[in-house]
């Protein structure tokens, strides 16, 4: 399998590849300068230049060496989030600073999959497994109790931030169909955003509080498996205007995470291509 990481500019709706590798990368993130991606291969984190040079660092991460792909740095860019099961057998939230260290445990309850930070940079949201249940929990950066948003109905998950701090965006399947949602961040005002065709998963709202992206199976695929045709498509804040963007080989590892640019102009995503 070859990974094509490309970033896709909204205005001229063309995409440009940035780097092709051999490797499994998934989950890109833009850090808040714009100048590299934050990826993930075989457990570890990669700092991606985007310098021109296609240069890739290996972000430290002590004790952490199976990483999955649910990481994200800061709004301040001086931490990472990142999910590793070395410790508890069970993916749990720790953080670390950017320029890499020693993991600090977040959550106590696990699993824990990251899926993003609040704009202040305070809080982070997140899908928590308890028993059966998938659901959408923010905690505190230092830690602490768990804010539960999402009770048992269906499975949720993917819940990033709006840019304004003002709304959860999460994908479930309360509806009989993976779909897209947003809720307070406080558990009210919950709304059902789309209700199609398709099982839409792992909305990101844009930095620029106007659009946001997600990834679309077809709608007889329930989970989020990877090595499928899959389509990333555009939708308004209140979920009009649903466009397709393009169709491509991905699914799982394509745009798990925040993967917007700084100025909300581009997004990154992973496709991939099975070699012949």
């Amino acid at each position: 399998m070859r990974s094509s990481i490309e970033i896709f500019n909204i205005a001229t709706k063309q995409s440009r590849v940035v780097w092709q590798t051999d490797r499994l990368v998934e989950a890109p993130n833009f850090s808040p300068d714009g100048r590299y991606l934050l990826v993930n291969d075989e457990g570890l984190l990669y700092r991606l230049s985007l310098d021109g040079k296609a240069d890739v660092e290996q972000v430290e991460t002590d004790f952490a060496t199976r990483c999955n792909n649910d990481h994200g740095i800061s709004p301040d860019g001086s931490m990472i989030a990142l999910c590793d099961k070395v410790q508890f057998g069970k993916s749990c939230i720790y953080l670390v600073p950017a320029e890499g260290g020693t993991p600090r445990r977040v959550t106590a309850n696990l699993p824990s999959y990251w899926h993003g930070w609040s704009p202040d940079g305070r809080r982070l949201s997140y899908c928590g497994i308890r028993g059966d249940l998938f659901d959408i929990y923010t905690i505190s950066v230092d830690g602490g109790e768990e804010t539960r948003l999402t009770h048992g109905e269906g499975r949720n998950d993917g819940p990033d931030w709006s840019a304004d701090g003002q709304w959860i965006y999460f994908n479930s399947s309360r509806s009989g169909r993976m779909q897209i949602w947003r809720v307070r961040p406080d558990g009210t005002d919950l709304q059902q955003l789309t209700d199609d065709e398709f099982g839409n998963w792992f909305p990101h709202p844009s930095p620029s509080g106007d659009k946001v992206v997600l990834l679309s199976y077809d709608g007889d695929v329930f989970d989020h498996p990877r090595d499928l045709p899959v389509r990333l498509r555009l939708m308004d804040m209140d979920g009009g205007n649903i466009t397709t963007l393009f169709e491509l080989f991905g699914g799982q590892g394509t745009i798990n995470v925040p993967s917007w640019a700084p100025d909300g102009d581009e997004f990154a995503y992973v496709r991939y291509e099975a070699e012949v």
